[in-house]
């Protein structure tokens, strides 16, 4: 396997800079599936995932699911992944280099995912500090109780606790701070070619235990059994919405990522790799989680609180409970972690090539501002529980604004940008590497549904997430 661990970007984004720049990149094919995995996989895998899937039908919720991605997330994903390779720059200049003309505003959508990017870590390492947290009462057994009603008041007391919230908050943007400056192939690729791995392991053997659980079957049952009578209008444009959050499309992080890619990478075979990956981390996660709660009697539809409240008591409930607990929480800390490295990278980048400032420099501002923003989202649920803006805490209005604006916007003109303005020529040669991949029908394919159908699609979810269209 062929090593490649420094890319010289393009003269147009070196002279449009105005300073040399050596960019970091991925060394091996499989660090690049790992990387990328890494931000797919997050705590939408083990949290909203699992959630939704009960509230909405099991396994026909699943089927929908999968068509989303296909009809929507993988061609957006392949887009990002092909536009960042070709321009070796961050979100903002490489829609700047690549727009046909300079004049022409297609360097907002860079824009837009560096300030999803931004937003969404705001209120992420909020989420993500309480898994962190629930590592460390997992070990003491504070929150081991066969009672959801004990559980539920541990949880209760960490998000309303100022200081708990925001130390959470700020132990989760070091870690991740750290990592980043390691650059991207010694931080971002290093660690998640031994995270994802490890996610993998972790999930297999949470899964056996909960499978191997008295009644066990009907959680299975839950999953696997297509119940379309629950499938809706608006049950199909929730999946959208989830598949188009999940996969990490329309925020800049695979522009990002697809910048540090290697010239000789399929990028439609790893858009599809990391998809099915993504999936299968999905489903191990409901098999890990929904066996245990029929076993025990617990609700297969408790919606967010399943992770921090109803999980911790199904645990409670078995036989060495704490032990996977404590893997389940380490498991969840993972997939938080490979979702915010790609989510950091996207303001981290811009600021590093766009600036003075090294990546270094840039990281600590990053920080200081995800610091700031993010801590008015960690006080949503304590001291600023009565500030609200259009009826939204801080937490909400930027989970609405990243969620429900920015990403569909972005992964709306990012579909007619490939699909209307690059066109098929283009496509076809950064997609076949040159003519190097035999790949001629899956581009048409690609082609097809991303100036066509994931346009259309996209903006059916933008107006759902507006309230505009509601099935």
């Amino acid at each position: 396997m062929s090593v490649i661990t420094k890319t010289k970007p393009p003269s147009s984004e070196t002279k449009d800079l105005g300073k040399p720049v050596v960019r970091d990149s991925f060394t091996s094919k499989l660090g690049v599936i790992f990387a990328t995995l890494g931000s797919a996989v997050g705590l939408g895998n083990i949290w909203k995932f699992p959630s939704m899937t009960g509230a909405n039908g099991g396994a026909a919720f699943i089927i929908i699911y999968l068509l989303c991605t296909l009809l929507v997330s993988v061609p957006v994903m392949i887009t990002e992944l092909m536009l960042g390779r070709t321009a070796r720059a961050n979100a903002i200049t490489t829609y700047r280099n690549l727009s046909p003309k300079k004049s022409q505003p297609w360097w907002l959508i860079g824009v837009s995912g560096v300030v999803a990017a931004f937003l969404i870590l705001a209120f992420y390492t909020v989420v993500a500090g309480w898994v962190f947290a629930y590592v460390g009462k997992a070990i003491t057994g504070n929150v081991l109780s066969t009672n959801p009603e004990v559980t539920s008041q541990v949880f209760s007391r960490l998000v309303t606790s100022p200081w708990e919230s925001l130390i959470w908050q700020w132990i989760v943007l070091i870690w991740i701070s750290f990592v980043i400056i390691l650059g991207v192939s010694k931080g971002i690729e290093g660690l998640t070619k031994r995270l994802m791995p490890a996610l993998f392991v972790i999930l297999l053997i949470v899964c056996v235990r909960s499978l191997t659980l008295p009644g066990a079957m009907e959680g299975v049952r839950f999953l696997f059994k297509p119940d379309f009578s629950r499938i809706t209008p608006g049950v199909i444009l929730m999946a959208m919405g989830l598949a188009f959050f999940k996969l990490s499309v329309g925020m800049g992080t695979m522009t990002a990522y697809g910048s540090y890619y290697r010239d000789d990478q399929d990028i439609p075979g790893s858009a599809l790799r990391v998809m099915l990956a993504d999936l299968s981390v999905s489903i191990l996660a409901g098999l890990a989680i929904f066996p245990a709660v029929f076993a025990f009697g617990f609700k297969p539809d408790a919606g967010p609180s399943l992770l921090f409240i109803t999980i911790p008591a199904v645990f409670a409930s078995m036989p060495f409970g704490q032990f996977f607990l404590i893997l389940f929480c380490i498991l969840a800390s993972i997939a938080a972690t490979g979702a915010m490295l790609s989510l950091f990278e996207v303001p981290v980048s811009f600021l590093a090539e766009r600036t003075k400032l090294n990546r270094t420099g840039a990281t600590i501002v990053t920080f200081l501002a995800l610091a700031a923003v993010g801590a008015t989202a960690a006080l949503s649920n304590s001291i600023l529980a009565d500030v609200k803006v259009a009826g939204k805490t801080f937490f909400d209005l930027y989970d609405f604004i990243s969620s429900n604006l920015l990403m569909p916007i972005g992964g709306f003109f990012l579909a007619v940008f490939a699909g209307w303005v690059w066109k098929f020529p283009k496509i076809q040669e950064q997609l076949s590497n040159h003519g190097d991949l035999k790949n001629r029908g899956i581009i048409r394919v690609y082609y097809f549904i991303v100036r066509y159908v994931a346009p259309a699609l996209i903006l059916l979810v933008m107006l759902n997430g507006l309230g505009i269209v509601n099935w």
